[in-house]
Parts: structure tokens; sequence; C-alpha cells
């Protein structure tokens, strides 16, 4: 995979259910989360563009957990793109620190409503032009 942004987080104890794993659910923020900072690296402002009546939305996300995560566990989240028609393509893998195991797959797709409507984001392209058309 060609991961064109990486971020490091921690596992905080709140996270994790009674078996002391991270909830599956967790790991939805996790990936939203390395989405963002790889937007706001890029200089693009969720706020800002919302007010242009640009919203990004997730369509379809597919996720397969591989290897659990615990507390304090320190992670990589690291992110590929590719686009297909209208629709982000993010492949999203998160592997825990200490030992570059595998512990999550993620493919979520967004699409984008411009001013409520389904749409081509000029915005989003060009944002992400360097990483679509090398």
């Amino acid at each position: 995979m060609n991961y064109i942004f990486e971020t490091r987080m921690e596992v905080r104890d709140y996270e994790c259910d009674i078996e002391g794993i991270v909830n599956n659910a967790n790991y939805l923020h996790y990936i939203e989360h390395t989405r963002h900072l790889f937007l706001r690296s890029l200089g693009v402002s969720f706020a800002e563009l919302h007010l242009k009546g640009v919203d990004p939305v997730v369509a379809r996300m597919n996720l397969q957990y591989k290897t659990p995560l615990r507390c304090d566990d320190e992670f990589i989240s690291r992110l590929a793109l590719t686009k297909e028609g209208i629709r982000y393509i993010f492949h999203q893998d998160i592997f825990r620190a200490s030992d570059e195991k595998i512990c999550l797959r993620a493919k979520v797709e967004l699409v984008c409503l411009i001013n409520g409507r389904l749409s081509v984001s000029e915005d989003y392209d060009r944002a992400f032009e360097k990483f679509l058309n090398p």
C-alpha cells in the first residue's frame, strides 16, 4: 500500500471494553481522526468548506478487525487514497506501534454533497490532486 499520511495515537482506558480490548466502535473514531488530520495537513478546513455548502459524507465502510489493541497501546494510523467516479476511497490501516502488527484494515468511501446535492467537489479534487494524479 502506498500510504500518503500517517499519525500516531494512544489507546485511552475508557476506549476499552470489559475484556480490556478497544471497543470496535472506537476504531471508527481513530480512522476518522486520521482523515481529519490528513485534510488539515493539506490546508483543508471542514468548517470553511461547510460554510461554502461542501460536505463530505461517508457512503460506505468495510472494516476488518485483525489484532486487538489494548489500553495504553500506541498505534500508527496510515492512509492511502484513490478515487472512483465521484467517490474518494480512503484505504486506512492501523498498526500496533510496538511490533507493526496489523490491527484494522478499513476501506472508507466518501462522497460530497454540494448544497445538499450529490456532486463532484472541485475543492477536494484540487486538495487531493497530487495524490490522485502523480
